[in-house]
């Protein structure tokens, strides 16, 4: 698709939070704030001509490595929420990509994350085929306080659950959605930590694609803050989350 008439480098994009994406109680789930993250990602992407549409004319497509997410505080049901991202660098297959939550002039959360470029048809990483000149880079512009890392993946840890990939965890892509395996673990963390809104920060490594048939493990740490969770296939690591708590 064409550059949008309307492209700017930074994006700011408002939504109305439905009940659909609510926790018990009205507050956005941590799996919905991700979702709008993600979906304003997409917007600005697409109107800069570098979206899923554009990138598979080269078979290729942007697929997330790294998302660090810091909570101030969740809205609640039927609030607008504006969402402003731009991107901090972009070169050859990776990108990092800056985005702030905000509930008025208030900024209720904060973002970074880390995108590499993927053939769709080998499943490897590859440079950026598109023209992307157009996006102004801010290096310099943050919206978390610390960055994202990698996630310790050797620490002790138990099997707690076991998931068969289903058509309903897939996306574009083919593969696992990201936000999936972030609904899945934290089917497993407090129930009472989360509604009360007591995690300030989460980070997730994507380590590798888990497809339809598949059948994973969830492993949880047994260290309660950070509190740490895996998703592996076949003995292999494919997704790290670290939770840290009030």
């Amino acid at each position: 698709m064409p550059i949008s008439p309307d492209f700017t480098s930074i994006l700011y994009k408002q939504w109305e939070i439905n009940f659909l994406q609510c926790y018990p109680g009205g507050y956005l789930k941590y799996t919905d704030l991700c979702n709008l993250l993600q979906l304003t990602a997409g917007v600005h992407a697409e109107m800069g001509g570098i979206s899923f549409s554009d990138m598979q004319v080269n078979h290729q497509a942007w697929v997330l490595s790294r998302m660090r997410v810091e909570v101030k505080r969740l809205p609640q049901w039927r609030d607008v929420v504006t969402v402003k991202t731009w991107i901090n660098s972009l070169e050859n297959s990776r990108s990092i990509r800056c985005l702030e939550l905000y509930l008025g002039d208030e900024k209720i959360a904060g973002c970074e994350t880390f995108w590499a470029v993927f053939n769709t048809d080998t499943r490897r990483p590859e440079s950026l085929l598109l023209p992307h000149e157009h996006f102004e880079k801010y290096p310099d512009a943050k919206a978390t306080e610390l960055q994202s890392s990698r996630i310790d993946t050797t620490i002790e840890s138990v099997a707690i659950a076991e998931k068969k990939i289903l058509l309903s965890d897939l996306d574009i892509v083919n593969h696992a959605n990201s936000v999936k395996y972030l609904e899945w673990c934290l089917d497993y963390a407090n129930p009472d930590a989360l509604l009360n809104q007591e995690l300030v920060s989460f980070e997730m490594n994507y380590l590798k694609e888990v497809s339809l048939g598949e059948t994973v493990v969830i492993e949880q740490s047994h260290a309660d803050n950070p509190s740490v969770y895996k998703v592996s296939s076949k003995g292999k690591t494919c997704f790290a989350l670290q939770l840290n708590w009030k």
